[in-house]
């Protein structure tokens, strides 16, 4: 039996001339509107994605402008990348023995990864905090996720192996680890691998290990080292590099598994040709290039926090961060993260509200990306105290995304 639906009565008088209510905008429609306008917006520093502002190699340069003259954009590029770049993430990697599929950015990846191992009824495990895109994927495939608090310094801001296990459940498929954790800056030890490695083997559990930050990490392990069968590692240019913009990444493990998630990708034209040309070029000069940006990330990082550190209301919970980002927690009587984020973006500065993370943990901290010129790390200090005042006054505004 289906339910009538009421009519709506006849205006009567000066109502009916009245103007009708706008709809709502869609919260996809608000969320691309939000950043088209940062994108439009000259001299932004953008210090809340974890974005590399670092200048470019030239060799890197002068790759994409080659293949831009040879008219490479008109061509599809091999299904699974240009061979040359699937052999250097596999060095750059250490993982002999397994096999790169290129994707457009690492979150195609973790997408595809997401909806073709699980089902619904099945369960997705991962951290809170997380990068929240895979629990998105994972609940529109019809699963369940369960996530385990590592927020606070009665977790130590990480996972544990035996916490790891008490969560897994009869339906867990899938776990997910963003390693070195975003938004953190927590990563793993050799022994916790190890531990969450002995807890996924004896149940038979899938892992993706997200490693998109791991050259940013003091010390880093990979957990496909120690269970290569079920162990999906992936594999981003658009930190350590810079070419967020670009949209090249990649899936990374044995040539079985990867076999069967190659057979039906979203890219199954190739990703971007300019963009492999890009990351080939970026691999052949990353010992040159890259100690200079790691070095400049940390050095920023220092004297942000003093800075934060001097403020009533901050505090820096993880200052070794192993990522190019720091947290910035706030006081139950600071600004709300809301607040201080548009108080900041006033002063052209994007930085990120923890509820873009996590729900549950959200009100306690802001995250600020740390990859950027001097100059930036230098702005963000000059205007984080009257920022903050001006925060205490007003409200956040707009919603934030």
């Amino acid at each position: 039996m289906t339910a009538a639906i009421p009519t709506r009565a006849a205006p009567s008088g000066s109502e009916q001339d009245a103007p009708e209510e706008p709809a709502p905008i869609a919260g996809f429609e608000q969320r691309n509107r939000h950043f088209d306008r940062l994108v439009a917006t000259p001299g932004l520093k953008w210090m809340g994605q974890n974005t590399n502002h670092m200048p470019a190699h030239p060799a890197v340069l002068a790759a994409m402008h080659a293949s831009i003259a040879a008219g490479e954009y008109q061509i599809y590029a091999p299904p699974s990348g240009l061979e040359a770049l699937r052999a250097g993430i596999v060095a750059d990697l250490g993982l002999p023995g397994a096999v790169a599929h290129v994707t457009d950015g690492a979150v195609s990846a973790l997408y595809h990864i997401v909806r073709t191992l699980l089902s619904p009824g099945d369960e997705l495990v991962t951290t809170d905090p997380t990068w929240k895109w895979p629990v998105n994927f994972a609940t529109e495939a019809g699963a369940t996720v369960r996530q385990i608090p590592i927020y606070g310094a009665e977790h130590g801001y990480r996972l544990s192996p035996a916490r790891l296990a008490e969560a897994i459940g009869p339906q867990t498929r899938l776990v997910y680890l963003v390693d070195p954790n975003n938004p953190l800056g927590t990563a793993a030890t050799a022994e916790e691998i190890e531990g969450f490695v002995d807890v996924l083997r004896a149940r038979g559990i899938y892992l993706i290990h997200d490693c998109t930050y791991r050259d940013f990490a003091f010390d880093h392990h990979l957990a496909a080292r120690l269970y290569p069968e079920r162990t999906i590692t992936t594999y981003s240019f658009s930190k350590w590099l810079g070419l967020a913009g670009l949209r090249v990444g990649a899936m990374v493990g044995d040539p079985g598994l990867i076999a069967r998630l190659a057979a039906a990708p979203p890219n199954n034209l190739g990703s971007s040709l300019i963009a492999q040309r890009a990351a080939v070029a970026g691999l052949a000069i990353k010992a040159e290039w890259f100690p200079a940006v790691l070095a400049a990330n940390r050095e920023n990082q220092r004297r942000i926090i003093a800075a934060a550190e001097s403020l009533p209301g901050l505090s820096v919970p993880i200052p070794r961060s192993n990522g190019n980002f720091l947290v910035f927690e706030t006081a139950e009587d600071a600004p709300s993260p809301e607040a201080i984020c548009a108080a900041l973006a006033r002063r052209n500065i994007l930085i990120r509200q923890g509820a873009y993370h996590t729900p549950a943990f959200g009100h306690r901290f802001v995250k600020i990306s740390t990859s950027v010129p001097a100059a930036w790390a230098d702005a963000l200090i000059e205007a984080l105290p009257a920022a903050l005042d001006e925060a205490r006054k007003a409200p956040a505004g707009g919603k934030l995304f």
